[in-house]
Protein backbone atom coordinates (compact mmCIF):
# COMPACT_ATOMS: atom_id res chain seq x y z
CA UNK A 1 0.00 0.00 0.00
CA UNK A 2 1.58 3.51 -1.38
CA UNK A 3 1.40 6.70 0.88
CA UNK A 4 -1.67 8.01 -0.90
CA UNK A 5 -3.68 4.99 -0.23
CA UNK A 6 -2.90 4.85 3.50
CA UNK A 7 -4.34 8.48 3.80
CA UNK A 8 -6.89 7.19 1.80
CA UNK A 9 -8.07 4.51 4.28
CA UNK A 10 -11.49 4.75 5.61
CA UNK A 11 -11.36 5.25 9.84
CA UNK A 12 -13.93 2.09 9.88
CA UNK A 13 -14.68 0.23 7.33
CA UNK A 14 -10.84 0.37 6.66
CA UNK A 15 -11.36 0.41 2.90
CA UNK A 16 -9.84 2.31 -0.08
CA UNK A 17 -11.12 3.42 -3.45
CA UNK A 18 -11.12 0.53 -5.95
CA UNK A 19 -12.07 -1.32 -2.88
CA UNK A 20 -15.57 -1.69 -3.44
CA UNK A 21 -17.96 -2.15 -6.45
CA UNK A 22 -20.53 0.78 -7.38
CA UNK A 23 -23.35 -1.12 -5.74
CA UNK A 24 -23.18 -2.12 -2.15
CA UNK A 25 -25.53 -4.27 -0.17
CA UNK A 26 -25.72 -3.47 3.46
CA UNK A 27 -26.99 -5.79 6.34
CA UNK A 28 -26.98 -5.09 9.89
CA UNK A 29 -25.66 -8.39 10.75
CA UNK A 30 -22.37 -8.99 10.48
CA UNK A 31 -22.99 -12.82 9.97
CA UNK A 32 -25.27 -11.98 7.05
CA UNK A 33 -22.56 -10.30 5.45
CA UNK A 34 -20.79 -13.43 5.32
CA UNK A 35 -23.99 -15.21 4.39
CA UNK A 36 -24.27 -13.27 1.56
CA UNK A 37 -20.56 -13.43 0.71
CA UNK A 38 -21.20 -16.85 -0.01
CA UNK A 39 -23.53 -16.11 -2.56
CA UNK A 40 -21.05 -14.46 -4.92
CA UNK A 41 -18.90 -15.46 -7.37
CA UNK A 42 -14.99 -14.39 -6.52
CA UNK A 43 -16.03 -12.58 -3.12
CA UNK A 44 -12.91 -11.44 -1.24
CA UNK A 45 -12.91 -10.48 1.97
CA UNK A 46 -11.94 -6.53 1.86
CA UNK A 47 -11.98 -5.74 6.00
CA UNK A 48 -13.07 -6.55 8.88
CA UNK A 49 -13.55 -3.98 11.61
CA UNK A 50 -15.93 -3.75 14.67
CA UNK A 51 -19.50 -4.13 13.21
CA UNK A 52 -18.06 -3.71 9.81
CA UNK A 53 -17.49 -7.01 7.67
CA UNK A 54 -16.75 -5.63 3.93
CA UNK A 55 -16.89 -8.43 0.71
CA UNK A 56 -16.15 -7.66 -2.69
CA UNK A 57 -17.41 -10.03 -5.30
CA UNK A 58 -19.27 -10.78 -8.69
CA UNK A 59 -23.52 -11.29 -8.85
CA UNK A 60 -24.42 -12.96 -12.31
CA UNK A 61 -21.37 -10.74 -14.06
CA UNK A 62 -22.06 -7.63 -12.13
CA UNK A 63 -19.65 -6.80 -9.40
CA UNK A 64 -20.94 -5.75 -6.03
CA UNK A 65 -20.10 -5.56 -2.61
CA UNK A 66 -21.29 -5.65 0.87
CA UNK A 67 -20.72 -3.78 4.07
CA UNK A 68 -22.21 -4.96 7.70
CA UNK A 69 -23.22 -1.25 9.59
CA UNK A 70 -24.53 -3.23 13.02
CA UNK A 71 -27.65 -2.28 14.84
CA UNK A 72 -28.80 1.26 14.80
CA UNK A 73 -28.52 4.59 13.00
CA UNK A 74 -25.18 6.02 13.77
CA UNK A 75 -23.15 3.21 12.97
CA UNK A 76 -25.21 2.83 9.73
CA UNK A 77 -24.45 6.64 8.67
CA UNK A 78 -21.02 5.92 8.93
CA UNK A 79 -20.41 3.00 7.06
CA UNK A 80 -22.72 4.83 4.20
CA UNK A 81 -20.63 7.84 4.71
CA UNK A 82 -17.56 5.93 4.47
CA UNK A 83 -18.36 3.74 1.22
CA UNK A 84 -19.80 6.44 -0.68
CA UNK A 85 -16.39 8.08 0.23
CA UNK A 86 -14.52 5.05 -1.78
CA UNK A 87 -16.86 5.02 -4.73
CA UNK A 88 -20.06 3.89 -4.10
CA UNK A 89 -23.19 5.30 -5.16
CA UNK A 90 -25.80 2.51 -4.46
CA UNK A 91 -27.24 0.75 -1.95
CA UNK A 92 -29.07 -1.90 -0.49
CA UNK A 93 -30.01 -2.12 3.37
CA UNK A 94 -30.82 -6.25 3.51
CA UNK A 95 -31.99 -6.39 6.64
CA UNK A 96 -34.50 -7.96 9.61
CA UNK A 97 -37.92 -6.29 10.68
CA UNK A 98 -40.91 -6.48 12.96
CA UNK A 99 -44.63 -6.63 10.88
CA UNK A 100 -46.33 -4.25 11.33
CA UNK A 101 -49.56 -5.43 10.04
CA UNK A 102 -51.64 -8.18 11.05
CA UNK A 103 -51.91 -9.96 7.32
CA UNK A 104 -47.76 -9.26 7.27
CA UNK A 105 -46.72 -13.09 8.43
CA UNK A 106 -42.82 -13.86 10.06
CA UNK A 107 -41.07 -14.49 7.32
CA UNK A 108 -42.25 -12.28 4.86
CA UNK A 109 -40.73 -9.53 2.40
CA UNK A 110 -40.70 -6.24 2.90
CA UNK A 111 -40.02 -3.39 0.23
CA UNK A 112 -39.66 0.06 2.43
CA UNK A 113 -40.64 3.05 -0.10
CA UNK A 114 -40.10 5.79 2.83
CA UNK A 115 -39.66 5.53 6.29
CA UNK A 116 -41.21 7.70 9.84
CA UNK A 117 -37.78 8.98 11.20
CA UNK A 118 -37.63 8.06 14.32
CA UNK A 119 -33.97 7.32 14.22
CA UNK A 120 -32.57 9.61 16.48
CA UNK A 121 -29.47 10.25 13.64
CA UNK A 122 -30.69 11.64 11.28
CA UNK A 123 -32.34 15.56 12.53
CA UNK A 124 -28.45 15.68 12.62
CA UNK A 125 -28.09 15.12 8.87
CA UNK A 126 -31.40 17.30 7.31
CA UNK A 127 -34.34 18.64 9.40
CA UNK A 128 -37.12 16.36 9.95
CA UNK A 129 -39.93 17.94 7.79
CA UNK A 130 -37.62 16.37 5.38
CA UNK A 131 -39.00 12.82 4.60
CA UNK A 132 -36.97 9.91 4.27
CA UNK A 133 -37.65 8.34 1.05
CA UNK A 134 -36.38 5.38 -0.55
CA UNK A 135 -34.67 5.78 -4.05
CA UNK A 136 -37.37 5.24 -7.30
CA UNK A 137 -35.40 3.31 -9.21
CA UNK A 138 -33.69 1.28 -6.37
CA UNK A 139 -37.37 0.24 -5.35
CA UNK A 140 -38.72 -0.45 -8.34
CA UNK A 141 -36.03 -2.85 -9.10
CA UNK A 142 -37.17 -4.75 -6.22
CA UNK A 143 -40.39 -4.86 -6.57
CA UNK A 144 -39.22 -6.20 -9.64
CA UNK A 145 -36.41 -8.79 -8.96
CA UNK A 146 -38.87 -10.30 -5.85
CA UNK A 147 -41.58 -10.55 -8.83
CA UNK A 148 -39.31 -11.78 -11.58
CA UNK A 149 -38.01 -14.50 -8.50
CA UNK A 150 -41.85 -15.70 -7.14
CA UNK A 151 -41.76 -13.82 -4.30
CA UNK A 152 -44.71 -12.32 -2.75
CA UNK A 153 -43.13 -9.20 -1.53
CA UNK A 154 -45.18 -6.09 0.55
CA UNK A 155 -44.35 -2.70 0.11
CA UNK A 156 -44.74 0.64 1.98
CA UNK A 157 -44.07 3.49 4.37
CA UNK A 158 -42.27 1.78 7.15
CA UNK A 159 -40.92 2.77 10.47
CA UNK A 160 -37.67 3.33 11.92
CA UNK A 161 -36.63 3.59 15.67
CA UNK A 162 -33.84 4.09 18.06
CA UNK A 163 -34.47 2.17 21.30
CA UNK A 164 -35.20 -1.43 20.80
CA UNK A 165 -35.82 -2.42 24.19
CA UNK A 166 -38.68 0.86 24.38
CA UNK A 167 -41.85 0.50 22.80
CA UNK A 168 -44.13 3.57 22.62
CA UNK A 169 -47.56 1.55 22.41
CA UNK A 170 -49.48 4.88 21.96
CA UNK A 171 -47.11 5.41 18.72
CA UNK A 172 -47.44 1.67 17.31
CA UNK A 173 -51.02 1.86 17.29
CA UNK A 174 -50.80 5.23 15.66
CA UNK A 175 -48.38 3.85 12.90
CA UNK A 176 -50.29 1.09 12.77
CA UNK A 177 -53.43 2.99 11.75
CA UNK A 178 -51.55 4.39 8.86
CA UNK A 179 -50.75 1.69 7.15
CA UNK A 180 -47.02 1.20 8.51
CA UNK A 181 -45.47 -2.30 7.06
CA UNK A 182 -42.50 -2.78 9.12
CA UNK A 183 -40.62 -1.47 11.96
CA UNK A 184 -36.49 -1.55 12.17
CA UNK A 185 -33.46 0.40 12.97
CA UNK A 186 -31.51 1.78 10.35
CA UNK A 187 -33.50 2.57 7.09
CA UNK A 188 -34.31 5.97 7.84
CA UNK A 189 -31.25 6.99 8.71
CA UNK A 190 -29.91 5.50 5.32
CA UNK A 191 -32.73 6.76 3.55
CA UNK A 192 -31.85 10.84 5.11
CA UNK A 193 -27.93 10.33 4.27
CA UNK A 194 -28.30 8.42 0.67
CA UNK A 195 -30.37 12.04 -0.25
CA UNK A 196 -27.56 14.38 1.52
CA UNK A 197 -25.16 12.17 -0.64
CA UNK A 198 -26.46 11.90 -3.92
CA UNK A 199 -26.92 8.10 -3.37
CA UNK A 200 -29.49 5.85 -4.48
CA UNK A 201 -31.01 3.46 -1.47
CA UNK A 202 -33.04 1.22 -1.10
CA UNK A 203 -34.26 -1.40 1.74
CA UNK A 204 -35.39 -4.93 1.27
CA UNK A 205 -36.17 -6.97 4.92
CA UNK A 206 -37.55 -10.06 6.39
CA UNK A 207 -39.63 -9.57 9.39
CA UNK A 208 -38.77 -11.78 11.86
CA UNK A 209 -41.45 -10.62 14.54
CA UNK A 210 -45.16 -9.06 14.29
CA UNK A 211 -46.24 -7.83 17.88
CA UNK A 212 -50.02 -7.47 16.02
CA UNK A 213 -50.33 -11.25 15.71
CA UNK A 214 -52.98 -12.83 17.05
CA UNK A 215 -51.14 -15.97 18.10
CA UNK A 216 -47.48 -15.51 18.69
CA UNK A 217 -44.85 -18.64 17.26
CA UNK A 218 -42.55 -19.46 19.78
CA UNK A 219 -38.96 -18.32 19.19
CA UNK A 220 -37.77 -21.28 17.58
CA UNK A 221 -40.70 -21.02 14.95
CA UNK A 222 -40.03 -17.24 14.14
CA UNK A 223 -35.56 -17.74 13.50
CA UNK A 224 -36.99 -20.54 11.37
CA UNK A 225 -39.28 -18.51 9.27
CA UNK A 226 -36.60 -15.54 9.69
CA UNK A 227 -34.22 -17.60 7.75
CA UNK A 228 -36.30 -18.52 4.78
CA UNK A 229 -37.29 -14.60 4.71
CA UNK A 230 -33.79 -13.41 4.95
CA UNK A 231 -32.57 -16.01 2.05
CA UNK A 232 -35.09 -14.86 -0.09
CA UNK A 233 -34.55 -10.90 0.64
CA UNK A 234 -30.58 -11.70 -0.42
CA UNK A 235 -31.74 -13.07 -3.73
CA UNK A 236 -34.26 -10.38 -4.62
CA UNK A 237 -31.23 -7.63 -3.47
CA UNK A 238 -28.99 -9.58 -5.54
CA UNK A 239 -31.06 -9.78 -8.32
CA UNK A 240 -31.89 -5.81 -8.00
CA UNK A 241 -28.29 -4.85 -8.44
CA UNK A 242 -28.30 -6.85 -11.89
CA UNK A 243 -31.11 -5.25 -12.88
CA UNK A 244 -29.77 -1.44 -11.80
CA UNK A 245 -26.45 -2.54 -13.61
CA UNK A 246 -28.42 -2.32 -17.18
CA UNK A 247 -30.71 0.77 -16.41
CA UNK A 248 -27.58 2.82 -14.96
Amino acid sequence: MTDSQKVEVQKHIRCVPGDVARSVLLPGDPARAHRIGEQLEQARLIAENREYVVITGVTNGVPVSVCSTGIGGSSAAIALEELRNVGADVFIRVGSAGGRRKDIPIGSLVVMTAAYRGDGVSDEYLPLGFPAVADLDVNNALIQAAKELGYNAYSGIGTTRSAFYVRNSALNEQLQRAGVVAAEMEASTLFIVGSLRRAKVGCIVATDSNIFLDKQPTLAEKEALYLQGEHMTIRTALRAVQLLEGSM
